[in-house]
């Protein structure tokens, strides 16, 4: 009887441990996140604030058939390669966008894994309502 009760108790403090340990929040178990916003509040970001930077993911020939005023370029398929290079301040507030938006949600979460803590992703130029400029 006493080998079955100390057995219990070792069982109970176990699953107390794990349980306890489940519930711990650290920043390593975290996963990377962005958020998604609408194209309106992008603009909106863009005409109040002034430290940001608006970023296309496309290609560069989408690039310079036409994009937002002020954007950097760093195609999709090339953020794990470019983004510390290029966007050294993983603080800085990043606002990503593509065509559609299948792209830019992609390159947003690859930022987020990087540990750049600060992203808005904001879908595609295709309903982009307000300027765009081409050429480089």
């Amino acid at each position: 009887m006493k080998t079955m009760k100390k057995g219990f108790c070792l069982l109970l403090a176990g699953a107390l441990g794990i349980l306890l340990w489940a519930c711990v929040d650290t920043k390593d178990n975290k996963e990377a996140e962005y958020m998604n916003i609408t194209a309106e509040e992008a603009k909106k970001i863009m005409d109040t604030e002034s430290d940001y930077i608006i970023l296309d993911v496309r290609t560069e020939e989408e690039f310079a058939q036409g994009h937002i005023p002020g954007a950097m370029l760093i195609p999709d398929y090339a953020i794990r390669e470019k983004a510390e290079t290029a966007l050294p301040d993983k603080d800085a507030l990043i606002l990503v966008y593509c065509r559609s938006g299948r792209r830019s949600k992609n390159a947003a979460q690859i930022l987020a894994e990087l540990g750049y803590s600060n992203i808005r992703e904001f879908g595609g130029i295709m309903s982009w309502p307000y300027e765009t400029v081409a050429g480089e």
